[in-house]
């Protein structure tokens, strides 16, 4: 490690970061490695001896770890938040705390993520503009937690009779124009992403039959894509899916049971597939939580059970996958365990590590600022134990230190690692 006198670009805010090895996510592995970060930006990365550190720098020794991205989960509820009241479940107490409540309380659900090495997520789904009032609170630091990109309401078709004197429902929509009023709504309240709900299934049920017809699906893709954003389309069955890919969404969010030929268009138009296989055994290992009895556990391992067979066909087929929890609740400190089941699919460890860092900053459009560690990418870097390439319970089980734009998030270190001035 080679030190100077100041080049143009160093201040007091330079941090020389110390590693056993550097795994960029870009196909590098770096042993004895050294990366520089300038405020929330990565400035140099490269072997020890290679990189210049200025006589200034903070230096941080991380050498007993391997480093990679920060972690990107493409599925996210961050403002289901329960508070374990006596006598409550999840969905029971959901929507009954109030907003500002809700959003004060969910700042756990966002410390969780960030103690997996999730440094950015896509949040598919919230109501009263809580993930946007989550969004603006981590981006003016008054909150920690993930980058977040939202998708505020959900647009949803009518499910439920008439009432007179009943609030209007943001995310309800029937027929093309409704749901271009309704998306066209989302995006002008701050929406980064659209999320549409393309079948039955959340929860217990696991039915999967389709709600939009294609004609809606493609208006709501269209109202995306005219102003530059994109869309996310739930379908836990194959017939919304297919509707789904057809119309052009970005991408399939759980289905099941997909056929070839809607395999083969994913893989040809770019379509990301995130499968969410981990969210339903979940809940099967929460059931006391969730109060489910032996029928609905065995309908959630029925569909397990297709999810895992759907996934292990996109994965030979080369659909583009990208890790997402579909954390909830008490889901979140969990949200890499979808990357075991990759593997199991017939990925290598290098290959699962993708989905969670180039693919999910590609889905995002972030591809240049996101997922890889390379200069002038942001600095959110992951220390873990072990050799990620080789087992991906390193990944999963061994998060020990997690930058975020260049701060120190999470400190698992033992001893806590020093920081030096030199």
């Amino acid at each position: 490690m080679l030190f100077a006198t100041c080049p143009s670009w160093v201040s007091a805010q330079v941090k020389a970061l110390r590693f056993g090895q550097v795994i960029d996510g870009r196909g590098r592995v770096i042993p004895n490695a050294v990366i520089l970060v300038k405020t929330d930006r990565i400035v140099a990365v490269g072997p020890e001896k290679d990189v210049i550190v200025p006589a200034t720098a903070e230096i941080l020794d991380l050498r007993a770890y391997t480093a990679i991205p920060g972690l990107i989960d493409a599925h996210t509820h961050m403002t289901f938040y329960w508070d374990k009241a006596p006598g409550t479940t999840p969905w029971q107490q959901l929507g009954t705390l109030g907003p500002a409540v809700t959003v004060f309380l969910a700042q756990e659900n966002a410390r969780k993520t960030l103690e997996t090495g999730v440094t950015t997520v896509r949040d598919l789904g919230s109501s009263d503009n809580m993930d946007l009032a989550m969004r603006a609170l981590i981006n003016r630091g008054a909150m920690h937690g993930p980058r977040m990109f939202v998708a505020g309401n959900g647009l949803h078709i009518s499910s439920s009779p008439y009432k007179v004197g009943a609030v209007p429902d943001p995310g309800q929509c029937d027929g093309v124009a409704e749901v271009q009023r309704v998306a066209r709504q989302q995006l002008a309240a701050g929406a980064d992403w659209i999320k549409m709900y393309g079948s039955t299934g959340s929860d217990q049920d696991v039915t999967g039959f389709q709600t939009f017809g294609y004609e809606e699906m493609k208006a709501a893709a269209d109202v995306a894509h005219r102003t530059g954003k994109r869309i996310a389309i739930h379908s836990y069955g194959p017939d919304g899916a297919r509707d789904a890919v057809r119309a052009g969404t970005n991408t399939v969010e759980h289905a099941i049971d997909l056929d070839d030929a809607t395999l083969a268009a994913m893989a040809r138009q770019g379509t990301i597939y995130v499968p969410t296989v981990e969210h339903n055994r979940y809940y099967i290992a929460h059931r006391a939580e969730y109060g489910y009895d032996s029928t609905i556990v065995a309908g959630l391992n029925q569909y397990v059970a297709k999810n895992f067979e759907t996934l292990k066909r996109a994965v030979k087929a080369r659909v583009k996958i990208a890790m997402g929890s579909d954390a909830v609740f008490t889901g979140f400190g969990e949200n890499t365990r979808e990357l075991a089941w990759f593997v199991k699919a017939g990925m290598s460890p290098a290959q699962a590590l993708r989905t969670a860092t180039v693919t999910g900053a590609e889905m995002l459009g972030m591809e240049g600022s996101l997922g890889a560690l390379l200069p002038g990418y942001y600095a959110d870097i992951v220390a873990v134990e072990g050799d990620p390439l080789k087992d991906i319970n390193v990944v999963i089980d061994h998060v020990k230190w997690v930058m975020k734009a260049g701060q120190v998030e999470v400190n698992h270190t033992t001893p806590a690692t020093p920081a030096t001035q030199r």
